[in-house]
C-alpha cells in the first residue's frame, strides 16, 4: 500500500465537520500518530475511525508544532519510548478528541518515504523524521 489519505476523513473536511480541523489543542485532544505492524492492519479505504486499527505497537504520540501551510501539513518530528512488539512497517495519523476511540478520525495512512521504518522494537525508543517537505499534502 502507498501513503494514503483516509477518504472518510476527506468528506469530514469537506463538510466542515467537528473533528475535522488539524490545528487542534495538544493535550486531551489534538493530531496523533500511531505505530502500527502491518502484518496485522490493512489499510482499507472504508475505515473511518480509530478504532478501526489493529496491530498498533508502543504508545501513541502527538504530533506538536503544527503547520499548514499551502496544503501541507506539518509537525515536529516525534519519538515512541522504550517501544516493543512487532515489527513497525506504516504510521496511522489520526485526530484524538474527548471521546471514545471510535470517534477519533484516521487522517493519514503512511508506510512509504519515512525515514526510520520499517523497525523491529528492542526495547529503545522509536524516532520519526518527517520528509522535509512536510508529512502529507492535500
Amino acid at each position: 500500500m502507498a501513503n494514503a489519505i483516509y477518504p472518510k476523513w476527506k468528506e469530514t473536511i469537506m463538510k466542515a465537520e467537528a473533528n475535522s480541523e488539524l490545528d487542534s489543542a495538544t493535550g486531551a485532544t489534538g493530531v496523533y500518530v500511531a505505530l502500527v505492524d502491518t502484518g496485522t492492519y490493512t489499510y482499507s479505504s472504508a475505515h473511518q475511525f480509530y478504532s478501526s486499527l489493529s496491530g498498533v505497537v508502543g504508545t501513541d504520540q502527538e504530533i506538536l508544532t503544527k503547520t499548514q501551510t499551502s496544503g501541507v501539513f506539518d509537525g515536529d518530528n516525534v519519538t515512541f519510548p522504550a517501544v516493543t512488539g512487532a515489527t513497525v512497517e506504516a504510521l496511522v495519523i489520526y485526530r484524538k478528541n474527548g471521546g471514545a476511540n471510535t470517534t477519533w478520525p484516521l487522517i493519514a495512512y503512511i508506510d512509504t518515504s519515512v525515514t526510520g521504518l520499517p523497525v523491529t522494537p528492542n526495547g529503545g525508543d522509536i524516532g520519526i523524521t518527517w520528509n522535509a517537505s512536510g508529512i502529507f499534502a492535500l
